[in-house]
């Protein structure tokens, strides 16, 4: 069972580290204990952290948790992830990027990374011919592991703090239900990764230029949200700048959002932040870790 707690206590305590309530102390400490018994655990990988993500995605109900924890174990052998990410070679990135731009760019306010998908420009016809969805997936994950390794501990040493969590710029402009179709397979498959092996990654999340079609749709959805997870979605017409702008520095928006970022050889290609300045990942754990900052 989940612990029970009354609104104050939850208000009080978030369930990262450095705000755990007892109960979930020691809840934390069973999870870690009972999967170093049953040999799941990695010592790399596995730090309170990590746990505590797996923690707060299922209520800190420990059975569920380690049922969640397990498969994503499984899921993680059976797919190669390690071997993957060290073999990988993403050679068509640049073309890709040309008709499904997605990519890492700077960070926002809080120092998370920033994450823009231009879904409007998909052109799956020309995609599919330089690229397949069995080598997108397997960016997808090596993206996820990248994140996870370089780019989150790099921001959580800039900012001195420890940073979990991303922020995600989904473009909704020119995209019609026929486009959308045309991706649905391959966006159904990321996001259930994303949910399932990834968890707990989403800081804040703007979808821009959605249309007023979209907009009530979401507004009959949100209420069967979980409060936590919907207040991290913001949903915003063609006119987004200012909102964005609150929590992120222009310098860092690219110019095509309404920022001032105009990187040479364009943004989309830059991979401009943190991890990529001299020094910025030294002395790093993975999962978001890091050995010489706050953890707070």
């Amino acid at each position: 069972m989940p612990p029970s707690t009354n609104s104050t206590e939850q208000q009080k305590y978030t369930g990262r580290i450095g705000s755990l309530s007892p109960q979930q102390e020691e809840i934390l400490d069973k999870f870690r204990q009972e999967v170093k018994e049953e040999g799941i655990f990695d010592e790399r990988r596995h730090d309170d952290a990590c746990l505590l993500r797996f923690l707060r995605a299922r209520k800190f109900d420990l059975v569920k948790t380690k049922k969640m924890f397990t498969d994503c174990e499984k899921w993680r052998k059976e797919f190669g992830v390690d071997e993957l990410v060290a073999t990988f070679d993403y050679k068509e990135r640049d073309e890709v990027m040309k008709y499904y731009p997605r990519y890492y760019h700077k960070t926002d306010k809080d120092g998370r990374p920033i994450y823009i998908e231009e879904i409007g420009k998909v052109d799956v016809k020309a995609l599919y011919q330089i690229t397949t969805i069995e080598r997108q997936i397997q960016n997808l994950v090596v993206e996820y592991e990248k994140l996870a390794d370089i780019r989150l501990p790099s921001c959580s040493e800039k900012n001195g703090k420890l940073i979990e969590t991303s922020c995600t710029i989904l473009d909704l402009k020119g995209v019609s239900i026929r486009s959308f179709s045309n991706v649905f397979g391959f966006v159904k498959q990321a996001s259930n990764i994303g949910q399932n092996y990834y968890p707990e990654r989403m800081g804040k999340f703007y979808i821009i230029n959605a249309p007023m079609l979209f907009s009530s749709v979401w507004n009959l959805v949100k209420p069967l949200l979980d409060e936590v997870t919907a207040a991290k979605i913001v949903i915003l017409n063609s006119k987004y700048q200012p909102t964005l702008l609150e929590n992120i520095p222009i310098e860092n928006l690219p110019v095509a959002f309404g920022g001032k970022c105009d990187c040479e050889g364009g943004c989309q290609l830059s991979d401009a932040g943190p991890w990529k300045e001299s020094g910025a990942i030294n002395g790093l754990v993975t999962n978001g870790s890091i050995s010489n900052a706050d953890k707070k």
